[in-house]
């Protein structure tokens, strides 16, 4: 008898057709198997018994790289002739269902030809097979074969050629399959592009590595783009580096030979090592602990963000390093990561000293992937190289849903295609106020589409009207007919969240809090600080934080004393500030201010919006007790540092934290007057900043999850959905979490995707769903 078995999901470029071919054989089935734009095909023939364990074996035995998304099997004709043997045979093309395959860092088998002297690929930096190496990263177009990657202009050698045609070999049909023979090439060059001569007795790598020993700082050209790399242990490097990149406080990655070495630096715990460990080979951030790095690495941090090799290349280079190096991107402070040898010469001209340079193209730009260890769970800081593009399956209801597109917002965008129940997220896009990121925004939506042929009916954009992203859609949707829709953005941080955990469509109202710096609320002003009665298609908004002014708007984002103004001035008014606490160093600073103009801003709601913001929050307590108060450098400063400070105390201070109010009648609010009182008492007494900076995270962890506790009870909710960048916290997400399940409440928070705007495009899409086919239904009685 014969089937015909379809097979979709991360089956191309994964060696999957060699482990079908291997398992017919041993089954004893004939027939073929073929990749094509929906996935695998294979046609068997055999006895019921022998097709029964094939098909369970091909489940059982998938490659390390694939992953199965379903299993679809029809009978043939009786009448169709068997062949004679199994056969793997050319890709066909078609309507693009399949997936394309993250970059997987180099496998142990690998790693061994790279460091064997008597194997032919022995220090060889580009070697892979189906199991390891680049994929979206040199991806043009699918089917994925070699002819659609960068690796076209390196035609095989007669030796690599055998290992590409023979089914039996783990380098069959792997599309970057090459030798040093055949394949890509490294070289050093100087600042001045000259090419530099190995050392005696090495090769470039081990060049490369002297150079950074000696404090230079060499850009490496990757899988998905340059790092800056130098050694992590000199200050004098490291603050040179910080000084060229314009990179003044953000916390450099670093990239350590094994996790023997990260266990030097900080504390890693069996799940942070098989992150560490992973094929994806993400940055984790870990606690610092034991031997000190410079100084400069990650100032005001209590945390190290550590990777190890994921290349023959980085395995080559650290081989000769004695402690880790910084790994950081090859950009200017807040631009995309280089990823073009001419390119990098320019933008990176007054940065780098040497180059470590290879010939093989970087198709698609793949930042490094982060995760931290939270509540017990590895949780997305950025999601890039080595998940990006893999699908995230939804429920099954989410297949009734036409095509989607979801453009993301502003700051860490990512978008999202949603077909069939499979939601596409980009790779990490950046922040799109940036002219190079917007291009890349443009060029990395026309690759998905062209990569998952993907002609959506809808597109779904963020509620702010100045958005780029928003504005973008909107043009594309007047261009090109789809249907457009707004999702507002907390709402989608919700939808995102239960998304990702599997929550069908239609599914129970949950409460839903999100914290974040701010988005744009149904009543036309910003909020940040959310408790949403929410189901995918609608929303209640039940309670908030206390509408604050941004003083100076925008500006307020980047000066935190901005904030710790408005709040006084909210808490107490300015005159009964000054009477109270004129004594207090912040009201000296404060006053050393234009306060007079600042005063009528506020008071005339000149450039001063309101916003219900836990950011600001964040920003004003910092600045109040010294963290950061004049100027940050970058998003989240503020609120990273006073995290940092507050950790070692976070727990002595349990029953310290600072109180709240929660106001009555309309939409509950939270006000922080009592919030203020206590602070501004602590910095009288002179009770040290670490202290101060804790009793806030508790009070704020014990407001938001007794506030969380009171709705639940009266709307009768038994679940609570945790989103928005401010639950990047460690402490605030573990004292929130596990306050709520103490009182037998569930919790979901993020972990698949990131808890801030690098989550949003599935949350809208999600949306965007909900609302198609709730169409003439009663799914959600919530507004929307």
């Amino acid at each position: 008898m014969g089937e015909e078995i379809r097979i979709t999901g991360i089956v191309q470029g994964v060696g999957f057709r060699p482990m079908v071919w291997r398992l017919a054989k041993e089954c004893g089935i004939v027939g073929a198997v073929w990749n094509d734009a929906e996935g695998v095909l294979i046609r068997a023939w055999g006895s019921r018994e022998s097709l029964e364990e094939f098909v369970q074996r091909l489940q059982a035995e998938q490659p390390p790289l694939a992953r199965i998304e379903s299993t679809e099997r029809t009978a043939l004709d009786d009448d169709r002739e068997a062949p004679a043997d199994f056969q793997i045979v050319r890709s066909r093309e078609g309507e693009v269902r399949t997936g394309v395959a993250a970059d997987a860092a180099t496998c142990p088998e690998c790693l061994a030809d790279v460091l064997d002297p008597t194997n032919r690929r022995y220090r060889y930096p580009f070697t892979n097979c189906t199991h390891c190496g680049p994929r979206l990263s040199i991806v043009r177009s699918i089917p994925y074969d070699r002819a659609n990657t960068s690796m076209a202009s390196f035609p095989m050698c007669r030796a690599c050629r055998t290992e590409y045609e023979d089914p039996a070999d783990r380098r069959f049909h792997a599309q970057p399959n090459a030798c040093g023979e055949c394949g890509p090439r490294v070289w050093l060059e100087d600042a001045h592009g000259h090419q530099l001569s190995p050392d005696a007795g090495g090769d470039v790598i081990d060049a490369a590595a002297r150079l950074i020993r000696e404090g230079s700082i060499v850009a490496i050209k990757g899988i998905g783009g340059f790092h800056l790399a130098c050694d992590a242990g000199n200050e004098r490097a490291v603050g040179e580096l910080r000084r060229r990149k314009f990179r003044y406080h953000k916390a450099l990655a670093l990239m350590a030979r094994d996790i023997a070495m990260v266990a030097r630096f900080a504390e890693v715990s069996q799940t942070e090592a098989a992150l560490l460990g992973d094929k994806a080979a993400p940055i984790v951030v870990l606690n610092a602990a034991g031997e000190a790095l410079a100084a400069s690495v990650a100032p005001g941090q209590h945390t190290l963000g550590f990777m190890l090799p994921y290349t023959p290349l980085h395995h080559l280079l650290l081989q000769e390093m004695v402690r880790p190096v910084v790994m950081t991107s090859g950009n200017r402070s807040d631009e995309p990561q280089t990823i073009d040898n001419q390119d990098a010469h320019k933008r990176l001209e007054r940065i780098a000293d040497f180059y470590l340079l290879h010939d093989r193209d970087i198709v698609n730009r793949l930042d490094d992937s982060v995760l931290r260890v939270a509540d017990g769970k590895a949780r997305f800081l950025r999601r890039a190289r080595g998940y990006a593009p893999e699908a995230i399956l939804l429920p099954e209801d989410f297949a009734q849903a036409g095509s989607i597109l979801a453009m993301g917002g502003e700051l860490k965008n990512t978008f999202c295609l949603l077909k069939e129940g499979r939601a596409i997220l980009s790779q990490h896009i950046g922040d799109l106020e940036d002219a190079v990121t917007y291009r890349d925004y443009h060029r990395n939506l026309e690759l998905y589409r062209q990569l998952f042929d993907h002609r959506p009916t809808t597109v779904v954009v963020d509620k702010h009207p100045q958005y780029l992203s928003t504005r973008l859609g909107r043009e594309q949707a007047a261009a090109n007919g789809p249907q457009l829709m707004e999702a507002q953005h907390h709402h989608a941080h919700i939808a995102s969240c239960l998304a990702e955990h599997g929550a069908p469509l239609d599914t129970r109202p949950v409460l839903g809090i999100v914290l974040d710096g701010l988005g744009f609320g149904e009543d036309d002003t910003f909020w940040g600080g959310e408790f949403l009665l929410a189901d995918y298609a609608g929303f209640q908004r039940l309670a908030r934080f206390q509408p604050v002014q941004m003083l100076g708007a925008s500006q307020a984002m980047r000066e935190p004393w901005r904030n710790t103004l408005a709040h006084l001035l909210v808490a107490f008014g300015w005159e009964q500030t000054r009477e109270r606490y004129g004594d207090l160093e912040i009201l000296r600073f404060l006053e050393a201010k234009p306060l007079d103009g600042f005063l009528v801003m506020a008071e005339k709601s000149i450039n001063s919006p309101r916003a219900s913001s836990c950011g600001r929050l964040f920003d004003a307590v910092a600045a109040a007790i010294g963290v950061c108060r004049e100027r940050v450098s970058h998003e989240g400063q503020a609120a990273m540092e006073l995290e940092s400070l507050a950790a070692p105390e976070f727990r002595r201070q349990a029953r310290a934290g600072y109180p709240w109010d929660l106001t009555e009648p309309g939409i509950r609010t939270l006000a922080w007057g009592g919030l203020w009182e206590a602070l501004m008492a602590d910095l009288r007494q002179g009770v040290a900043p670490a202290i101060m900076a804790a009793r806030f995270h508790q009070g704020l962890a014990h407001a938001v999850a007794d506030t969380a506790r009171t709705l639940c009870e009266e709307q009768s909710l038994d679940t609570v959905v945790l989103g928005g960048g401010v639950f990047q916290n460690r402490l605030l997400l573990e004292g929130v979490s596990q306050a709520l399940c103490q009182n037998g409440i569930r919790v979901l928070a993020p972990e698949r995707l990131p808890a801030n705007d690098g989550g949003l495009a599935l949350g809208q899409a999600a949306v965007a769903a909900a609302r198609q086919l709730a169409t003439g239904s009663a799914w959600s009685s919530l507004r929307h």
